[in-house]
């Protein structure tokens, strides 16, 4: 390997931490400072969950845009432009005072963290390709760890007006965007395509991906996302269930996240030891058994161990997940991004209704079903076929 293309691979991986870092970043902030942004602007819950669909229809909207877009020329542009775009939108959404404004700027967020997301990890999928080890757990630890800084610079601010907040971090995004835009071009260098030897399928093409398994792929991403939303939404509210004090509750969500941190900070490693098949259908067991042990101990202690296995158990699944995804190009990586969070955004409601059925703790049942499946199917899906 050249001191030219090892100085772009190490500016690659580099500049890819801080847009997973920035992302996280930006995400938390939003969504910690939401009843701010409702009160502020008068909202009914109902007017704040049409915000809310309006940034979900953006986000899939930009993930298909993205895919569509991404090649490794125009990877440098969808980068800079996604970020820009993300934190300008940011800003502007901490000015918006009319329902109308909300909806528009909240879509177009939407719409700039889904082309952001797509070019991110269609470039993290080349510059690993490029490293010839796994480097993607690593590089989604960065938005799992951007995700907690950002709530907790959220927490620490909680008394400054959220306009401040939010053009504050908006400024500061934009400006590192603008800042590395000469930098992302490592991303597009030759160099960095994969070495390819004689009867290696093309990955400018579908890379021997066939239709069923990139369906597959999304499918699995679809009940790993729709567990990270069970947690988001529904952890607190269990140990509330159970009687544990609001800072206990709030424990749950913040254990979740810090296991899925450390999982993906070891997974590059654990990965290259033992393959990613091996890796997430054990997680996922993991994941599975944790989750429903915790439910059926119905206490604090047991609930708490329960989240935590949880996440650390789900922590290698998506960044498994895209790596496979990537051999067949930006598209398969928007198709199986726009499955995962159809999971993502209709599993806390499809809980929420569960529950109402029958009680919390049978409904959160789902998500270790869900990762009971990802654990049996996940050979199926990550294994290479053979050549």
């Amino acid at each position: 390997m050249s001191g030219t293309v090892a100085t772009d691979l190490v500016r690659s991986r580099r500049l890819l931490i801080g847009y997973f870092a920035g992302l996280g970043v930006v995400m938390a902030v939003w969504g910690a400072r939401m009843p701010a942004v409702q009160k502020s602007a008068g909202l009914s819950t109902a007017d704040l969950a049409l915000v809310l669909l309006a940034a979900a229809l953006g986000m899939v909207a930009g993930l298909q845009m993205g895919g569509r877009l991404a090649h490794p020329a125009r990877l440098p542009a969808l980068l800079t432009g996604g970020a820009i775009g993300l934190a300008a939108c940011l800003a502007a959404l901490g000015a918006c005072r009319s329902l109308d404004t909300l909806l528009a700027v909240a879509f177009v967020f939407g719409a700039a963290h889904g082309v952001l997301d797509v070019a991110a990890n269609s470039s993290a999928v080349r510059c690993q390709n490029a490293h010839g080890r796994p480097i993607m757990a690593g590089l989604h630890a960065s938005y799992s760890l951007g995700a907690l800084a950002g709530a907790a610079m959220a927490a620490v601010t909680a008394h400054t007006p959220h306009t401040v907040l939010f053009a504050g971090v908006g400024a500061t995004a934009t400006a590192a965007a603008c800042a590395t835009t000469r930098l992302t071009r490592c991303v597009a260098a030759p160099g960095l395509e994969p070495a390819q030897s004689p009867g290696t399928p093309d990955l400018k093409e579908h890379g021997g991906l066939s239709r069923p398994r990139l369906w597959l792929l999304g499918a699995l991403a679809a009940a790993t996302l729709l567990g990270e939303g069970a947690a988001a939404d529904w952890a607190a509210v269990h140990l509330h269930s159970l009687d544990a004090t609001t800072a206990t509750s709030a424990a749950a969500f913040a254990l979740y996240s810090a296991a899925m941190a450390v999982g993906r900070l070891a997974g590059d490693r654990l990965t290259t030891r033992y393959g990613a098949p091996a890796l997430v259908r054990t997680g996922a067991a993991l994941a599975a058994l944790g989750l429903a042990t915790g439910l059926a101990g119905s206490t604090i202690a047991s609930a708490l161990a329960g989240w935590t296995a949880f996440g650390l158990g789900l922590s290698v699944t998506i960044p498994s997940l895209i790596t496979a995804a990537g051999a067949g190009g930006p598209r398969a990586v928007a198709t199986v991004a726009v499955t995962g969070y159809v999971g993502l955004l209709a599993g806390p409601a499809l809980i929420g209704a569960l529950a109402t059925l029958t009680a919390l703790p049978i409904a959160l049942l789902l998500p270790a079903l869900l990762a009971a499946a990802v654990a049996a199917l996940s050979r199926k899906a990550l294994e290479t076929p053979a050549p």
